[in-house]
């Protein structure tokens, strides 16, 4: 399962995402909004719970930038958040950095990149190995 939320200013992309990843077969659980105004931390707030409390196994989050939402969301304990602009690096976050949500804007990229971005993400797993070290050094530094 993965939780999909955005702000009001992601609602059209956030529409595109999730069309696109049922179709890949994919199982979301979409947090809102619909289109009425909203707080992007909320929205944070409300797919990084799932994703931290294991309910969810990953999350997407959409505001105009994407700035804001990931922001947000690296405030939440168990949570990795990337902006994700291009392929490259969202397929680094997830391979390096093992990221569990990443965070999109809408008002910075197109919904057709949007789409291709969601499904690398979801895709590619974590290598494990000397990128495990680091990433724990990362969930010691949210301990301290």
């Amino acid at each position: 399962m993965i939780a999909i939320g955005c702000d009001h200013a992601g609602v059209e992309m956030k529409k595109a995402v999730i069309a696109a990843l049922t179709e890949k077969g994919f199982q979301l659980r979409d947090m809102g909004t619909d289109g009425e105004p909203c707080d992007y931390p909320n929205m944070a707030e409300s797919v990084c719970g799932l994703v931290a409390s294991g309910e969810c196994e990953k999350g997407i989050l959409i505001c105009g930038t994407g700035i804001g939402m990931s922001i947000a969301a690296n405030k939440i304990k168990g949570i990795r958040a990337a902006l994700c602009s291009d392929s490259f690096s969202t397929k680094f976050t997830r391979l390096h950095n093992d990221a569990n949500v990443m965070c999109m804007g809408a008002r910075t990229i197109g919904c057709g990149l949007a789409c291709e971005l969601a499904e690398i993400f979801l895709t590619t797993g974590f290598e494990g190995g000397r990128h495990q070290r680091r990433v724990d050094l990362i969930t010691a530094l949210e301990n301290k």
